[in-house]
This record gives C-alpha cells, sequence and structure tokens, in this order.
C-alpha cells in the first residue's frame, strides 16, 4: 500500500455509484449511457458505423457483394469496443480490476480482431465521400512522415513488441494507479489500446497475398503471433498467482463488489493470461487459412478482382 499511502491525497476517487441506486425505470439507460461523456468516443465510432454502412450501400450499387458475416464481424467488433468505453461498463473497469481487465481485452484482441476480419477498409474506401478522400486523407496518407511512422510501428519485430509492451507498461503497478486517477491518462491508455489492437491485427491478418505492397509473409505472421503469446501467458501467471496485492488503486477508491483484493486480483490475471493467449491461437488458425487459400489459388480466383476495386476506389482511381 506504499503508493497508496503516498497519493490517497491527491486521488480523484468518486465513491461508486451502483445502478441499484437509480429507479428501476432508468436502469437500462444507466448502463447504457456513459458516465463520462466523451465526444471523442461518440464522434469516431459513429464516423466508422456510418462509413461503413455507406459503403456497404454504394458497393452493393456497384455491383459488388458484401458478405454478411463481414458485416456482422465489423458491426460486433465496433460495438464491443464501444461498449466497454463508453457505458456503465467503463465506469465498472475503474472501480474492478478483473473489469478493467476484461475491458482491456476486447479493446486490444478481441474488438480489433472481429473489426479487421471484417476488411474494413475495402468497405469503408467506399463510403468516404471523395472530397474528403482527396483532399484530406491521401494527402494525409502520403505525405513522408506519416508513412514513415506507419512503417516503423508495423515493421515485424516492433509491432510485436509493442503489442506486447503496451500490456507490460500500462500494467505496471505506478503507471496503473496514476492512469486509473487520471482522466485524461486513463482515456491515453485505453485509446492506446484500441489503435494498437487495430494496427496490430491488421498486420497479421492482412488477406492480401505476401510480398504484395508489403504484406507480411505467413510464417512471419505465425512467429509475431507466437512472440505475443508467451510474453501475455507469463504476465497474467505472475499477477494470477501473486500473493500480494499488486494495484493497490482499487483499495483505494473502493471495490464494485464486495470481493478480496487477491480474488480481484486473480481473476484479472486469468483474463490476462489465458483468454489473451487462445486469440493469438485463433489467429494463427486464420493465417494458416489465409496460407491454405492462397496456396490452392483461391485467393487469387475469387478475391483480388472485388478487392482491387475496392483499393482503386479508396485511392481515387475511380469516380
Amino acid at each position: 500500500m506504499g503508493s497508496a499511502s503516498r497519493k490517497v491525497g491527491e486521488s480523484s476517487c468518486k465513491p461508486f455509484v451502483s445502478p441499484d441506486a437509480f429507479p428501476p425505470v432508468h436502469s437500462l439507460a444507466t448502463l447504457l449511457l456513459p458516465w463520462q461523456f466523451s465526444p471523442l468516443v461518440l464522434v469516431a465510432f459513429l464516423v466508422a458505423a456510418i462509413l461503413f454502412w455507406r459503403g456497404l450501400r454504394r458497393r452493393r450499387q456497384a455491383g459488388l457483394k458484401t458478405g454478411v458475416g463481414r458485416t456482422l464481424s465489423f458491426y460486433v467488433g465496433l460495438v464491443l469496443c464501444y461498449g466497454v468505453m463508453h457505458t456503465y461498463f467503463d465506469y465498472l473497469s475503474q472501480y474492478m480490476f478483473w473489469v478493467h481487465r476484461l475491458q482491456h481485452l476486447v479493446l486490444h484482441h478481441l474488438g480489433p480482431f472481429l473489426i479487421i476480419l471484417s476488411v474494413p477498409h475495402e468497405v469503408m474506401g467506399w463510403g468516404v465521400p471523395a472530397v474528403l478522400r482527396d483532399r484530406v486523407l491521401l494527402p494525409l496518407w502520403r505525405w513522408w512522415p506519416v508513412r514513415l511512422l506507419y512503417r516503423v510501428v508495423q515493421n515485424p519485430i516492433v509491432a510485436p513488441l509493442l503489442f506486447v509492451g503496451l500490456i507490460y507498461f500500462w500494467l505496471t503497478p505506478s503507471v496503473h494507479f496514476d492512469a486509473m486517477l487520471s482522466h485524461t491518462l486513463y482515456q491515453v491508455m485505453n485509446w492506446s489500446m484500441l489503435i494498437d489492437g487495430l494496427l496490430f491485427w491488421w498486420l497479421v491478418l492482412d488477406p492480401r497475398p505476401p510480398r504484395k505492397r508489403g504484406t507480411l509473409g505467413y510464417p512471419t505472421r505465425i512467429l509475431m503471433l507466437w512472440a505475443i503469446m508467451l510474453p501475455q501467458i507469463a504476465i497474467g501467471a505472475k499477477i494470477a498467482l501473486s500473493k500480494s496485492e499488486l494495484f493497490d488503486v482499487y483499495s483505494v477508491c473502493g471495490r464494485a463488489w464486495p470481493i478480496s483484493p487477491l480474488v480481484d486480483q486473480q481473476t484479472g490475471g486469468l483474463l490476462t493470461w489465458i483468454p489473451a493467449a487462445m486469440m493469438s491461437v485463433v489467429a494463427i488458425l486464420v493465417v494458416i487459412r489465409l496460407w491454405m487459400r492462397q496456396g490452392s489459388g483461391a485467393v487469387s480466383a475469387s478475391v483480388p478482382t472485388e478487392r482491387i476495386e475496392g483499393e482503386r476506389h479508396f485511392s481515387g482511381e475511380t469516380s
């Protein structure tokens, strides 16, 4: 409790408010509405949903099909990420360590994984207004600092280090304490996990054949997935098996439910350990499937025509 005793005077904790304290007629709204409204979160998710929907409609008008599975994958991933960032769930994550770890499991793993499985750039590229695409997005993408930064963070060595490094950084007890007490730092933490998750899963799940526009080979992708699995198992096991309380901020602020600090911590550690590692296994299976399809010629026979049209549209080569 050393860090807690030093910082409790600076704590911005507020008393936990259970939805039971509200009249039943308001219970559903209490669960679904944000406790700390964020215009950035609302606008970002709303824009993504609208662009995908608009892209679906325009592709249909152009005679291009988009599978129901891809649409469901995108919107389920989007709703999951929004739900853990901008509803009562987000409030709970600030008062229970295991809920926080579930939040980051969605933001860094499951949500981005589902979004990327839908290959969203194909559809959203059709949904972006031509003026925005030509005057803002494409010039920004072609700006050399942006391209350089993208190449660095998407390097097959840097990307796994960044993916695992963010988990370790935000789970450093002193950093975690500060992040949970600072609204700004808390938002930075959550956004960093979401953005990094989208970048990493795009790198390993990119459906385009290897060596095409800089995509990675399938063995490299599998090695990257193994590389992120073992450190997550290690830190999850360390947290779950620890005999002492590592994250005392939840004792300072109070917990949402009356469970012991160690049970809360052990549950959070297991969520960091097992489901996160299993996501790598699932991703490896997806990569193997892409590899087999590419080897059998299925990708070149069925995907590129539609995919190339979508990429051309996004790059402004079609009207």
